[in-house]
């Protein structure tokens, strides 16, 4: 075409070539597209018939311009003298280029032939000046290409501020996890995973980690804030770890301790702390799961032998699931029911010996091996039948319920439902170990990958060079959110964490709702979180090598562990209504009066028509907005769940049957409830912290999480009158401008956490 007599005659044809390279880019030119250009070059009335026969002869789709032709094209095109600054059509630069040929003369001609060509771009669809990039040189550059990792603040006293005062055991925790003798094994022999996973707990026993929360009479240090950073840290490592470590010490320790008296503590706390004497937790049955009130599972005391006959009635009361059991368990504490002279006395706890140290099981005792799982498959996990098993009497975990010297039940508790929820109450700890393991599984997840996404180069604009996927917006928006995440449920996990180390026996109702629903909420951003992060590392995060499979399949159950998710949240809600109930009750009518009328006060402050469309940066990076807002959906969910239940019930609906009825609307009271107590906990962690770079970077985090969860309940905040479209627009605009800077500062945000080298993928180390 360049070497055409018809281009030398008349150089304003030039005009048409930054149109022909840019429809033939693709490699193919549609019928539409061939008729759309033939009908605009048949009208232009300064063409001569020859000229466009040529020009049409150059839309022939069965003789396309080759390779070097278009580059040759590329190349006459940019003579023209092409700018990334210049917002220029493809007929602009046709019609430069063209006059550049012409020496400048000919200015009417091509006046007339910009004016008569201005439509065709919109005809062909193209976006002229989109396309007009494609021109540029190489060294294009763009804002998308600029974005890389600051270094805003000092990581050292981020992590500092993350481990908190117990650094030095999360120091000692890390050192041991990176030790060549804690290598995962890569093999998928269940026996050979198995024991190294009991080979590794005997290395922690043996630093005093096992035993840390023990009293020191029995061997520990009475330090149940370290065991916590403990199970936190070693979930860098192997999850399978974490769970046999949290059964043994944990839930098979911590029941004795806890529900226990001195002479259990006297006689097992010690070997259960040294994994001298391995045991079980047989809570969980075939059918009753989360219903422990309902389990089936027997301890009939015979009074004339002093002893407790635990037996299995039937196949769904079973104890399934018990981790430790297949293999290594040599004694469980097993909950079963209390039944003297024939009368249930509900559920108490036992001590109960499952096989002796050489293996072999004791008699009445038969255990199936679970098998392969879909994860954490270095733990043995088992089926318990109990066949008429005998057990001494001072084997019955008494703290809270025993049998006296005459067979007659006794109780310090006199409440059977008070003394139930009081004996499980003690074991809230496993809700807050479980969420704090799975934090940490998220979080090596998404230092994975998003060092991975700051490394990993690809497409770009054209004629560019590739650039980091960390800067594409979709790749921010998917993984930003969830670092904000996992700071904000950190500082959450510590709050909750306190309160159950100082608390009271006022304070257990609250600590055990505020449990429930951060493990909940936890553990779903645990699955939520390493979901993305496999996708967002491709075919890498796909690879064994890489870990993500490893955490996502191990925390997979973190969902029901200790309590099925959805089950939880509807007891944190039921905990929100009793507590609603409560205030309500005792009010006077002056107080009512009173609650009411601050309540139209806030609506008439929040929902005035200027708040709910305001859209002032200001305004939407104020924490007392998103506190407002967050506040506002929790009562107002709370109020409406209580409302709806009242009018079934007023209406003679059975109150099991009315509630079955709102159980969504429970868990959003629920889910509402948490997502306030999380903001609430990062809003005073930002208030408290002291240096300058690590307090604004938290601030930035802290605004993201707060509007991403109100970006996610937008419909309801708008069905409810609390905004306006033209302000969750502006939410979802601050959105995506919090994720681009946090993008910058990711890099050290997952560097923060600490986590070992060696626990890492080999994609980012």
């Amino acid at each position: 075409m360049l070497d055409s007599k018809h281009l030398r005659e008349n150089p304003g044809l030039y005009v048409f070539l930054p149109l022909f390279y840019t429809v033939w880019s693709d490699a193919v030119l549609t019928p539409s597209e061939i008729k759309a250009i033939r009908n605009v070059i048949d009208a232009q009335p300064w063409l001569s018939r020859e000229e466009k026969e040529f020009l049409v002869a150059q839309l022939n789709p069965s003789s396309p311009p080759s390779a070097d032709q278009l580059k040759s094209w590329l190349d006459e095109i940019r003579t023209a003298g092409l700018s990334a600054d210049k917002q220029e059509s493809l007929i602009d630069i046709g019609v430069r280029l063209a006059s550049r040929h012409t020496n400048g003369s000919g200015k009417d001609l091509l006046a007339k032939a910009s004016a008569s060509l201005s439509g065709i771009e919109e005809t062909l669809g193209v976006i002229s000046r989109e396309a007009a990039f494609n021109f540029l040189p190489v060294n294009r550059q763009t804002k998308t290409a600029s974005q890389g990792t600051q270094y805003t603040f000092d990581i050292g006293k981020l992590t500092t501020l993350l481990d908190g005062p117990n650094a030095a055991i999360i120091r000692k925790v890390k050192a041991i996890i990176s030790d060549p003798e804690l290598s995962r094994p890569d093999t998928g022999d269940l026996g050979i995973y198995r024991e190294k996973v009991l080979q590794w707990c005997r290395m922690l026993a043996a630093q005093g980690f096992g035993s840390m929360a023990y009293p020191k009479e029995y061997g520990g240090q009475g330090d149940m804030a370290s065991y916590f950073s403990i199970m936190e840290t070693l979930s860098y490592h192997d999850l399978s770890l974490v769970v046999k470590f949290g059964v043994q010490f944990g839930l098979f320790g911590m029941s004795v301790y806890f529900l226990g008296t001195e002479k259990h503590h006297r006689k097992y706390l010690k070997d259960i702390g040294t994994l001298t004497l391995p045991g079980c937790f047989a809570m969980t049955e075939t059918g009753h799961g989360s219903n422990v009130r309902g389990i089936e599972t027997t301890a009939t005391y015979d009074h004339g032998k002093q002893c407790f006959v635990i037996h299995t009635p039937d196949e769904l009361a079973r104890k399934e699931y018990i981790g430790n059991a297949a293999l290594h368990g040599q004694m469980a504490t097993v909950f079963a029911k209390l039944i003297l002279n024939g009368k249930d006395y509900g559920v108490s706890a036992f001590v109960v010996p499952l096989r002796d140290a050489s293996g072999k099981l004791h008699p009445g005792v038969t255990i199936k091996d679970c098998g392969r799982k879909m994860g954490l498959n270095g733990v043995d996990n088992g089926v318990i039948y109990f066949d008429q098993v005998t057990i001494p009497k001072e084997n019955m975990l008494d703290k809270f319920a025993t049998v006296n010297a005459e067979g007659k039940f006794e109780s310090p508790i006199s409440s059977d439902n008070r003394r139930f929820f009081t004996m499980l109450g003690t074991l809230v700890g496993g809700r807050i170990g479980i969420p704090r393991s799975g934090l940490s599984a998220a979080k090596t997840g998404l230092a994975i990958a998003i060092r991975y996404g700051d490394q990993r180069k690809q497409f770009g604009p054209e004629g560019g060079a590739e650039i980091p996927i960390l800067n594409y917006r979709t790749h921010q928006r998917r993984l930003m959110p969830l670092l904000a995440n996992a700071y904000a449920l950190h500082f959450a996990l510590e709050y909750l964490t306190n309160r159950f180390l100082k608390r009271t026996e006022e304070d257990m109702q609250e600590i055990e709702a505020l449990a429930a629903g951060l493990k909940s909420v936890a553990t779903w951003n645990t699955t939520q979180t390493l979901q993305e992060c496999r996708e967002c590392c491709g075919g890498k995060g796909y690879l064994s090598e890489n870990r993500i499979d490893d955490l996502k399949n191990d925390t997979e159950i973190y969902t029901t562990f200790e309590g099925d998710n959805t089950v939880l949240l509807q007891l944190v809600a039921k905990s929100r209504l009793t507590e609603f109930r409560q205030e309500f009750s005792n009010m006077n009518l002056f107080g009512i009066l009173n609650y009411v009328a601050t309540q139209a006060k806030t609506s008439l402050q929040e929902k005035n028509p200027f708040v709910i469309r305001n859209t002032d940066d200001e305004h939407l990076l104020d924490a007392e907005f998103h506190l407002h807002a967050f506040a506002y959906r929790e009562r107002a969910v709370l109020t409406s769940a209580a409302r709806r239940l009242k009018s079934y019930i007023d209406d003679g609906m059975d109150s099991f049957d009315a509630f079955n009825q709102c159980q969504h609307h429970l868990v959003q009271v629920g889910f509402a409830y948490i997502e306030r107590i999380i903001l609430e906990q990062f809003l005073e962690r930002i208030a408290s912290t002291q240096d300058e770079g690590c307090k604004t970077v938290l601030k930035k985090l802290c605004d993201l999480f707060a509007l991403s969860q109100i970006e996610k309940n937008k419909g309801w905040y708008l069905e409810n009158g609390y905004m306006e479209g033209v302000k969750t627009k502006a939410i979802r605009k601050m959105v995506d401008r919090l994720c681009a800077e946090v993008r910058e500062e990711a890099v050290p945000l997952v560097e923060a956490f600490g986590i070992p080298d060696s626990c890492l993928a080999p994609i980012v180390r």
